[in-house]
This record gives structure tokens, C-alpha cells and sequence, in this order.
């Protein structure tokens, strides 16, 4: 999906919310662990129900790469479902890879070419030959870590260099030498604020993938008074919210309410600039 189709999508949409598939066996409603595949089971159900009011996914490997081959089994299973029946939704996989090029491009070649997923986390910290291997599939997209919503993050990413630059508007500037707003989102965390003023002075018009809306505390209007473009140019994921939002057999019910309370402020949001 290019940029052009993606903005196609959140104005069809009128909504920038992308639902973040952690599942975890230990927080799902416990009636589903009883069936074979209770992943892809909670995952579909989930999927079903907040489809009207998302535009993309973000299954994070970590929590289906922790059950060995049958987690990832229902990894494969959970972006065959979308691509078959959702094929209009941005599918990213959060999985925060980046090492030297020969190692990069094998895990290109395992997300872009063997899953066809639209996006890829990406953590830049080896450089340049660690995420340019990911820029060589059309129409796919390298998500770099910049500014992050973890208590940690402070530690290296707001580090100031002698000339003043700080660490995450380094990997700002540095980067777009490497894509363009066509193939190149930032991760930004929604709990930074007013930050998001200081990203688009480096970045003004890429996409934002935004995490940190709703269980994390993050405000999903101060993410669009500073961080919103022409085009919308944000996705904010929520997860947490919306698929542990019940843990009873209503859960897929419960997680569609959750979506469309979200997709009804974006809404709001929207009008403003489209």
C-alpha cells in the first residue's frame, strides 16, 4: 500500500486508528483457550469486530514468537485472514528488527517477501547498511524507531550531542538520506506531547505510527494538535484499550465500542483538516 492508497483509506475511513494485535493467552477471555488455536481464534474475533473503524494492524511478533512454531503458526494465520478478507488494511508487523545488511535483508525477505506485509518496525541504531535493505521493496514501509512512550526512552533518545541536537531528531534528520515520505514512517510515542512539535520541525510531513493512546495515557488530541499534517499523517495504535477492554464472551463486542469511540474523536480530528 503506498501513501497515496493509505491516506485513500483514512479519508474513506475517516479514522487514522490502527488496533494492535498483543495478544497474550494469559489476558484473553478464557473461554477461547479451549479451541485449537486460541490466537487466531481471539485475533479473528477482534479483527471482525473492529474492521469498520480501523484502517491497519499491528500484530507484535513478541507475543506470537513466544509460543514457538504455534505462535507463529498463528501469526501466518492472523495476516492470511486480513490479506483475504480485510485486504484494504495497512498490516504492520512490530517486530523492532535491524542488524548488519545481509542479516537486514533476510528479515526484509521474510516480512516483505514471504508474509507481504505492508510495514516493518525498524530499530536504526546500527545505521545506515541495517535498515537500507528494508527500502528496496516497493511499496512497503520502514517504521524507525525515533521518539518512544517508555520510561527508558529517556535515557539515550533525549541525549543532546555538543552541538545541542538531540538523539531522536539525529535519527530524524540522518535517516530521510535514506527514504523519503513515501516508504518511511517514525514510531513516536503518544505520551510526549507537546514533542511532537520538535518532530515535525525534522519531519514535517511523514507519517507518525503512534503507540501509547489510551491504556498508556496518551491524548489522542494533543498527538493531533502537534502532530497532525495536511494529509493526516498519523496512525495512532491502541491495543490494550480495545481487545482486553472485556475479558467475558463479550469481548469482541466490548473491543468494537472501544474502536469506534476512537474512530468517532478521529472523526472530529479529521474535520478539521480534510
Amino acid at each position: 500500500m503506498n501513501r497515496k492508497e493509505l491516506v485513500e483509506q483514512i479519508r474513506s475511513k475517516k479514522s487514522f486508528l490502527c488496533v494492535g494485535l498483543d495478544t497474550d493467552l494469559k489476558k484473553m477471555p478464557q473461554h477461547l483457550l479451549a479451541c485449537d488455536d486460541p490466537i487466531f481464534e481471539f485475533n479473528k474475533a477482534i479483527i471482525d469486530a473492529t474492521a469498520p473503524y480501523c484502517v491497519s494492524y499491528k500484530p507484535n511478533l513478541a507475543f506470537y514468537e513466544a509460543f514457538g512454531v504455534k505462535g507463529m503458526i498463528s501469526f501466518e494465520k492472523t495476516i492470511s485472514y486480513l490479506k483475504e478478507n480485510y485486504p484494504h488494511h495497512f498490516i504492520i508487523a512490530d517486530a523492532k528488527r535491524g542488524d548488519i545488511g545481509n542479516t537486514s535483508a533476510m528479515y526484509a525477505r521474510t516480512f516483505f517477501g514471504e508474509y507481504d506485509i505492508d510495514a516493518l518496525t525498524v530499530a536504526p541504531y546500527m545505521g545506515e547498511d541495517s535498515v537500507t535493505p528494508f527500502l528496496t521493496y516497493e511499496d512497503k514501509w520502514v517504521i524507525l524507531l525515533a521518539l518512544t512512550s517508555n520510561k527508558g526512552s529517556h535515557d539515550f533518545q533525549l541525549t543532546t550531542d555538543t552541538e545541542g541536537e538531540r538523539l531522536f531528531e539525529k535519527v530524524l534528520r540522518v535517516s530521510q538520506q535514506w527514504g523519503n515520505e513515501e516508504n518511511m514512517m517514525y514510531v513516536v510515542g503518544a505520551t510526549q506531547g507537546e514533542m511532537f512539535k520538535d518532530i515535525r520541525k525534522v519531519a514535517p510531513r511523514h507519517f507518525l505510527l503512534v503507540p501509547g493512546v489510551g491504556a498508556q495515557g496518551g491524548s489522542l488530541q494533543e498527538v493531533c494538535k502537534y502532530g497532525m499534517t495536511e494529509d493526516c499523517g498519523l496512525l495512532v495504535n491502541s491495543s490494550r484499550g480495545i481487545i482486553y477492554a472485556s475479558s467475558g464472551e463479550d469481548f469482541a463486542e466490548v473491543a468494537a465500542r472501544k474502536a469506534e469511540e476512537l474512530q468517532k474523536e478521529m472523526e472530529k480530528e479529521l474535520e478539521k483538516i480534510l
